[in-house]
């Protein structure tokens, strides 16, 4: 009986260290080699979940993101997920430029994670600039000509590539923005409406792939 649970007790401790292996065992992520589909689902429900106030949801979306799309490890797509989210959840109550400021360090926060465990070579803090740019210039106003180029500018800057594909996917993700704008002030948003924004969304990060493609 003594040799059976000796016996047990090790399985279970050579159990517990191949989960935290798995869990934590540093491995360089890939921007570039996710699912459109997937992702646009994701993104679908995150903008969902931001506009609901849902952040417990939005940061678990995020870390789905980050683990199953651009396969970070589950304890650095923890990390990236709460840095991000904190980063929303901190800038959705600001009522202008100066207030949005305190975003700020946790999108540098998240870039800089992302940028060290991506592989891929772009200032952090050039890029969280950029993203709370076109964070608040969005909320200022509802053209999507006028934030989908800086849209674009974050992609260009994190995969150092320019290229056509990346500003149609910018452009069309801005439009989407824009739809759900329209849609919100008329009333309601339906399934339909999200639907149709996860569809765009798909063609937008379809796009986006063939243009950081290495």
């Amino acid at each position: 009986m003594i040799r059976f649970l000796v016996r047990l007790f090790l399985l279970i401790v050579v159990a517990l260290a191949a989960v935290l292996a798995w869990a934590l065992w540093p491995r360089t992520g890939d921007l570039r080699g996710f699912d459109s589909a997937a992702v646009a689902r994701l993104e679908t429900a995150m903008w969902r979940d931001y506009y609901e106030r849902d952040y417990n949801d939005l940061m678990f979306q995020l870390f789905k993101l980050h683990q199953d799309e651009y396969h970070f490890s589950p304890a650095y797509s923890v990390q990236l997920a709460m840095k991000a989210g904190q980063a929303a959840k901190l800038f959705q109550p600001t009522t202008n430029r100066a207030e949005a400021q305190v975003a700020l360090p946790e999108l540098i926060k998240y870039f800089t994670l992302l940028q060290e465990k991506s592989g891929e070579d772009f200032d952090p803090i050039k890029v969280a600039a950029s993203e709370l740019d076109w964070w608040q210039i969005r909320r200022e106003t509802n053209a999507p000509e006028k934030y989908a180029p800086i849209v674009a500018s974050v992609s260009e800057e994190m995969f150092g590539v320019r290229n056509p594909l990346i500003k149609k996917a910018a452009a069309q993700r801005a439009r989407m923005m824009r739809y759900r704008d329209d849609r919100r002030a008329a009333g309601a948003m339906q399934a339909a409406d999200w639907k149709l924004i996860e569809t765009n969304l798909i063609e937008s990060y379809a796009d986006l792939k063939k243009g950081v493609a290495r």
